[in-house]
This record gives structure tokens, C-alpha cells and sequence, in this order.
């Protein structure tokens, strides 16, 4: 074949004059040929292009991932300025490498083999059996031995480590298979288990969830969603808690979304009966519980029937399905009645990792069309050098390092809370900031991925390409943990909860990371943008205060998208304020302050939020056509 290749490229050169060519006979004959005892023979017949088994000469070079790690100049500059410790940087670095080299392809595999459901054996026994692909498998020891859940309990740098360990994650996740959605529950487990006291039943599985040792290594399931449930757990739980004379309990309820359904225990809620077998309705009945996934001599589950995997738009590597708890063995951890409450240490963290998966996928895309306009050329040119293919690719990395900037903010005051020196107004800004970042950076993986799928042509759109999938499964940033809307609300609780605290907490940090910036010229205008945009919102909050409770939650989702735009403003500019900063760093705070910063007060000038927006709204929504 390669003799044939050579041969076909001198001829295309001008080096071999047709129509006539010998050549001895290796093996097989080359299309064009044909074949005698000692020799082939070129046939003119065959030599046109295209003719029979022949494609042409043209393969375009596909897109090559690289050391994710050394090809992200803005996580190595922000780990430069906030971690630069040797052992982190090597650990990142050695870690990048095993992914390009090895890691990528395991999630592939898991894309390509999803999971199946195997519900009775061939004599007809109820087996349940979820089975996955060996990639998946390797994907749990890989977790374990890189310390993917221990590094946030072993905290190896301080109140750095989640920082550390969300670095990892980062380089992890688009190449992961999606198994980083099992260690966002694991870790949002281990967090729990951790603010309750590890005390038995469960320091085991603290133990086996925060451990190096992959024969020990457990992930977490998190079983909340019911029919009637999503984000409305409170009124949407069904499943009851049956107590038993040891103090253990039996739920009963069928769970409609449990995801990562192959994991080794789970916690979830229940109502717990009383002595007359009542429950109390609504969030005050609900406690927490956890439960060992395990099976009977006979191999069947404890407890629990699978009805079904779930068939998902995206995300399809992970085991997703419906359950029906029937007597499943169970502890409560929580006190009776505080469920809700004993979860919100699990949202966090899981939010979190949601946040950090979409700033993920976004650094993927780009870094692949990076790439890409080096290798692709269009109209004469790489597409490198076509200067509105740049104008969007650089648009593409603003939105992905402020998305960045926002997500290991987030992770520094998660880190600082769990060590001990948060202050007050960190407390406040991390309650704040984790609804704010998780709907924001959702919404921004969305765009971004579909925009980076757009700079591929139409092998962006080829599933064999594997480019599908990061969109499929962008979608689900938006939807699981929350949608937009209910955290946008929930941005709003947080407000009146802390009596505005929060709020004072985020204009106090803001004007802290803008002064840092005084008297940097070539970044005035984005100072300048950010300075007006945070006196806008300052306004708008003090108007908002003094309108009717409908108000604010129309403005909901304007208010939160302009906290987030506003905030990751002045960490574009804190960060190229850095003495160690590239030009690349002004630019791109630059470029973000350009956008509009505060569409909340945009809309609020224009009466979007007035009593007579609902009924227009749907007017709008339900219109019918009229009749003649």
C-alpha cells in the first residue's frame, strides 16, 4: 500500500508518465491494477479519479487533542498566581498527558457502549443488572487512584484544595464519560455525611467514598426525583420511611430519575411514619436517609426493582433509570423533619461540579477548533488566518476564561469555608455565588459548544466525529441541579434570607477587585464598565425594594445573569491586574466589559417587570387565532 501511495503522489507530481507502469507484485493488487503470476500492470481504464475502489488523494487532519493542561494558559497562570506549589503543578501536568493519551479514548468507549439493562436471567429470575462498559469501570479506578473525591478531604493545599481538586476535575471532565456526574454525588455524599458527624452506620461509607484504594472506592447514588418531584421535592415526595424495631427503616416509593443507578449506596428522602403509620406533608416531613445498594444470596437487589434505564437526549453514559423502592433497608441520617435542610451541603457541591463541567466543555471545544484552524484549509487559506474565523474563536475564549474565573472563585470559597477562614462576607458570597455560577455557566456551555460545533463545517454535525456529544450532553447543565429559573429564585431566597447580607457581601468584593485595578490605563474602560454596571444593579436593587414581591421574581433571571456578568468583569480585570499577567489577560477583560454587564436594568427601564407583564406574557404564550 505504501508503495502504491508513492507511486500515486510522483504520478500526481508529474514524476511517471502514463499510461504504462510495472511494478512487482507485494501482495494484493492497488485498485488500477491488475494482477499476473509475476507482476501488475497499470490499467488506463482504472486510472481516472474516483474510478472503482479509488477516493482520492485529499483526508482532512482531524482536530488532535493535546496535554489539556499545558494547552490552557489561563489555568496555568491562575495556578501560577493562587497555587504554584510543584507538587500540584506536576500532579495537573502528569495528569493532562494521561488524558490525551488515554483517558479520551475510555470515554469514548463509554459513549459508544451506554449502558443496558438486563432485568431477569434465562430462566426467567429477576436480576436487575445494569451492565456497563469495561471503560466505565476503568473510569471508577482512575477516580480513586487520582484522588478525583479525596483531594477536597484530604486537603493537601489548604484552602486551596478544592481548587486543586476542581483543576483536576476540569482537565478530567470532557474526557471522562460522563463519569464525572457519579463524583459529583460521591463527593456531595462524603459532604454530608461529613456536616451530620461520621458516626455508624455510615463512617464505612465515609471512608470507602473520600478513599485512594480503587477495591475500596464507592460512588454515591442521589435519589430524590419523584413524579411529581424535580426541584418541588417538598410537596413532590411520595416515598415513605417505614421505621423497624433495630431503629432502622424500610422506604417504600418509586424514584422516577435516580442517575449513576450502578452506584454502591445512596442517600435520599423519605417521610418518615409515625407510630399510626401518618406522615407530615410538605419539606417538614422530609428526613434523609441512606441506604446500601446490595444484593441477596439469591443475586437479587434488596429492596429494589429497576423499571426501566432512561432514554436521554445526552448524558447516555451514565446509568439513569427508575426505581421502585420496595422495602429498601435504610438509616435516617438527618433529624426527623430537617431533609431538605440536610441536602443543601450536597447542592452546593454538586453544583459546583456542574459549573465546572461547563466551563469544561466550553475549554474543550475551543481548544479542539484551536487546532483545527491549523490544520483546516478554506478559500486558499488555514482558517487561522481568515480573520472573522478568529474574531469568533476569540469570542468563544472570553466567554470560556470569565465562565473559568467565576467557577474557581466559587471553589476558592468553598475551600475557605471547609478550612476554617472564610470570613463573614465569604460565607455570604459562596451562598450567593453558587446558584449565580451554576445557571450562568450552564446557559453559557450551551452557546459556546453549539458555536464551537459551527467552526467543524459539517463534521461538527458527524456523530463518528464525537463533536455531537459534547452539545448532547451541554444540554443537561442547565436542567440537572436546577434549571435557570428555579435558581434564579432561589438567588432571591438567599437575598431575603440573609436580610440582603449577601448582596452587600458581592458590592463590597467587587469594589475591593476594581480598586486593585486603579490607575492599570489600559484597563480603564473595562474598570470604567464594570464601576457603572455595579452602580446600576446597586439602584435597581434599591427600586426593586420598594415594589411588590411580583417584581423581583419577574426580574429574577435578569438580576442573576447581571450579578454573574458584572462579577466575572471585575475578576477579568483582577486577574490581569496580576504582575505575572499576559497581554491576552487585558484583552479579554476588555473585550467582556464591552458587553452589556446589567441587562436587568436595561429591562427594568423599558417596564418589563411591571403588574402588567404576567398577562401579557401569557397572552402572548397561550395566543390563539382568531376566527374570521
Amino acid at each position: 500500500m505504501s508503495m502504491y501511495r508513492a507511486l500515486l503522489t510522483r504520478r500526481l507530481r508529474g514524476a511517471v508518465s502514463p499510461p504504462l507502469v510495472r511494478l512487482r507484485s507485494a501482495g494484493v493488487a492497488e485498485p488500477g491494477l491488475r494482477r499476473s503470476d509475476e507482476e501488475q500492470t497499470w490499467d488506463p481504464s482504472g486510472d481516472l479519479p474516483f474510478s472503482r475502489a479509488r477516493v482520492g488523494t485529499f483526508f482532512q487532519e482531524s482536530p488532535m487533542l493535546k496535554n489539556p493542561f499545558l494547552e490552557d494558559a489561563l489555568l496555568r497562570g491562575y495556578l501560577r498566581r493562587h497555587l504554584p506549589e510543584e507538587a500540584v503543578l506536576t500532579d495537573l501536568c502528569g495528569f493532562g498527558e494521561r488524558v490525551a493519551k488515554e483517558v479520551d479514548a475510555w470515554g469514548r468507549q463509554c459513549e459508544v457502549n451506554p449502558p443496558r439493562l438486563v432485568q431477569f436471567d434465562p430462566w426467567g429470575r429477576r436480576v436487575d443488572h445494569i451492565v456497563t462498559s469495561s471503560a466505565w469501570k476503568r473510569m471508577k479506578d482512575l477516580s480513586a487512584q487520582e484522588g478525583m473525591v479525596a483531594i477536597g478531604y484530604e486537603r493537601p493545599a489548604g484552602e486551596w484544595s478544592r481548587v486543586y481538586q476542581m483543576s483536576k476535575l476540569y482537565i478530567f471532565c470532557p474526557s471522562a464519560g460522563l463519569f464525572t456526574c457519579p463524583l459529583a454525588m460521591t463527593d456531595g455524599a462524603a459532604k454530608v455525611i461529613q456536616s451530620l458527624g461520621v458516626s455508624w452506620p455510615v463512617e464505612e461509607a465515609y471512608s470507602r467514598l473520600t478513599t485512594r484504594q480503587p477495591e475500596r472506592f464507592w460512588t454515591s447514588g442521589q435519589w430524590m426525583t419523584e413524579r411529581q418531584g424535580g426541584s418541588d421535592v417538598g410537596t413532590g415526595t411520595e416515598t415513605v420511611a417505614v421505621p423497624q424495631s433495630d431503629g432502622s427503616y424500610r422506604l417504600h416509593g418509586f424514584k422516577w430519575f435516580t442517575s449513576a443507578t450502578d452506584a454502591d449506596m445512596t442517600l435520599t428522602l423519605a417521610r418518615a411514619q409515625d407510630p399510626t403509620g401518618a406522615t407530615t406533608p410538605g419539606s417538614r416531613g422530609l428526613s434523609l436517609f441512606y441506604a446500601n445498594v446490595s444484593r441477596d444470596e439469591d443475586g437479587r437487589l434488596r429492596g429494589i426493582e429497576v423499571q426501566r434505564l432512561k432514554d436521554k437526549l445526552g448524558t447516555r453514559q451514565v446509568p439513569t433509570a427508575e426505581l421502585l423502592l420496595d422495602g429498601l433497608p435504610a438509616h435516617r441520617l438527618s433529624e426527623e423533619g430537617r431533609g431538605v435542610a440536610s441536602i443543601a451541603n450536597m447542592l452546593t457541591i454538586t453544583r459546583i461540579y456542574n459549573s465546572v463541567s461547563a466551563v469544561a466543555a466550553m475549554r474543550r471545544v475551543v481548544q479542539l477548533a484551536r487546532d483545527y484552524a491549523a490544520r483546516r484549509t478554506a478559500f486558499g487559506k488555514l482558517l487561522k488566518d481568515h480573520p472573522l474565523h478568529m474574531q469568533t474563536l476569540a469570542r468563544m475564549e472570553v466567554e470560556t476564561r470569565g465562565a473559568f474565573l467565576l467557577a474557581m472563585d466559587t471553589c476558592r470559597l468553598l475551600g475557605r469555608e471547609e478550612t476554617g477562614v472564610a470570613s463573614e462576607l465569604d460565607a455570604h458570597l459562596l451562598r450567593l455565588l453558587t446558584p449565580v455560577v451554576k445557571l450562568y455557566t450552564g446557559k453559557q456551555a450551551m452557546a459556546v459548544v453549539s458555536e464551537g460545533l459551527e467552526s467543524f463545517g459539517g463534521q461538527g454535525y458527524m456523530e463518528d466525529t464525537g463533536l455531537p456529544g459534547i452539545l448532547r450532553d451541554a444540554q443537561v447543565l442547565s436542567i440537572w441541579e436546577g434549571t435557570t429559573n428555579v435558581l434564579s429564585l432561589d438567588v432571591l431566597r438567599c437575598v431575603a434570607r440573609s436580610s440582603g447580607m449577601v448582596l452587600h457581601a458581592y458590592f463590597t468584593h467587587v469594589k475591593t477587585l476594581l480598586a486593585g485595578a486603579s490607575g492599570v490605563s489600559a484597563l480603564a474602560p473595562a474598570v470604567k464598565a464594570v464601576d457603572d454596571a455595579l452602580s446600576e444593579l446597586h439602584g435597581f436593587v434599591q427600586l426593586a425594594a420598594t415594589r411588590a414581591p411580583g417584581y423581583l421574581e419577574l426580574a429574577a433571571r435578569d438580576l442573576a445573569y447581571s450579578l454573574a456578568r458584572t462579577y466575572t468583569g471585575a475578576l477579568l480585570i483582577d486577574h490581569a491586574c496580576w504582575k505575572g499577567s499576559s497581554p491576552s489577560d487585558t484583552y479579554a477583560a476588555l473585550r467582556w466589559c464591552e458587553q452589556e454587564l446589567c441587562p436587568v436594568v436595561t429591562k427594568q427601564a423599558r417596564g418589563c417587570y411591571e403588574s402588567n407583564t404576567p398577562p401579557l406574557d401569557s397572552a402572548l404564550v397561550y395566543d390563539r387565532p382568531t376566527q374570521d
